[in-house]
């Protein structure tokens, strides 16, 4: 283990590389290469402040500006339709059970999300949004993260990436490195998320060619951690944060990038994002 001397030592560094301001959006898309050298990411919007995947999380995350990318989940409806949402199944955080591949898009419009009780403040349930309607309305603004849940969606999600030049703002996200390579050869920012369990026996050096972001569990153990930053992979971020201890060892590890649920509480440079063009979510 780290001594917690050289915790402080190294957390101290890294400090100074946070980017001073919120990222923000200008005439061009914003792209991943604009990242600052340590990235904060809102897990699923920032999950233990704003309700999960939904565009009123989302919104709110981005206004906040204690965040450089916001991360939200897809999966596929039964016509195709990439949509937001973590559980192939709807009734964790909606009105309705079933499974999400059983709607279509008319099912999907009088889906509610529920907000949990424990979030802080009021939150009010509303349409979960369609990938599309993400795209819409934060493309290009702030760098996004996206997960596909559904291995069949990918080739839907590339097409709604170039029909909005947005190939170079959106990170997709998956713990399959197949899909991973897959969607490399589509043109797309890949990132590839492992567990502590798989990191054990993972040699990430093998996928440095096809894997523009590393996602690794922030449980695993110190050497996997090392082994994953000395990868050859030009970012390697953790997740799910949520405490400062945690945050601290990762960035200590040589982790670039911190993914929590937590963003307004563990981000250390937070100041409002710029208002221009975001308009209110009507479900």
């Amino acid at each position: 283990m780290v001594t917690w001397t050289a915790l402080t030592a190294t957390v101290a560094c890294t400090a100074s590389l946070i980017s001073p301001v919120p990222l923000e959006w200008g005439p061009a898309p914003l792209t991943v290469d604009a990242l600052p050298r340590i990235t904060y990411v809102a897990h699923r919007g920032g999950a233990r402040e704003v309700p999960e995947n939904s565009m009123s999380g989302l919104t709110a995350a981005y206004r906040r500006g204690t965040a450089q990318v916001l991360d939200f989940d897809t999966r596929m409806l039964r016509d195709g339709t990439p949509v937001v949402l973590h559980d192939p199944t709807l009734r964790r955080t909606t009105d309705r059970s079933g499974a999400v591949r059983s709607l279509d898009t008319d099912g999907w419009r009088a889906v509610r999300l529920r907000p949990a009780p424990s979030l802080p403040g009021r939150w009010r349930p509303e349409r979960p949004p369609t990938v599309a309607e993400v795209l819409d309305r934060f493309g290009g603004r702030i760098v996004l993260m996206l997960e596909v849940k559904d291995p069949a969606a990918l080739d839907g999600v590339a097409g709604l990436l170039r029909a909005r030049d947005l190939t170079r703002s959106v990170l997709v996200n998956t713990n399959d490195p197949k899909v991973a390579w897959r969607a490399d050869r589509l043109g797309l920012v890949t990132q590839l998320w492992r567990s502590a369990r798989q990191l054990r026996t993972d040699r990430p050096a093998r996928w440095r060619s096809y894997v523009d972001v590393l996602d690794v569990d922030h449980r695993a153990r110190d050497g996997d951690l090392r082994r994953a930053v000395r990868s050859g992979i030009p970012r390697v971020w953790a997740h799910t944060v949520v405490t400062p201890a945690q945050r601290d060892r990762v960035l200590a590890l040589g982790c670039d990038g911190v993914i929590t649920d937590a963003p307004g509480r563990l981000a250390r440079a937070a100041q409002p994002r710029a208002q221009r063009g975001a308009m209110p979510w009507r479900a």
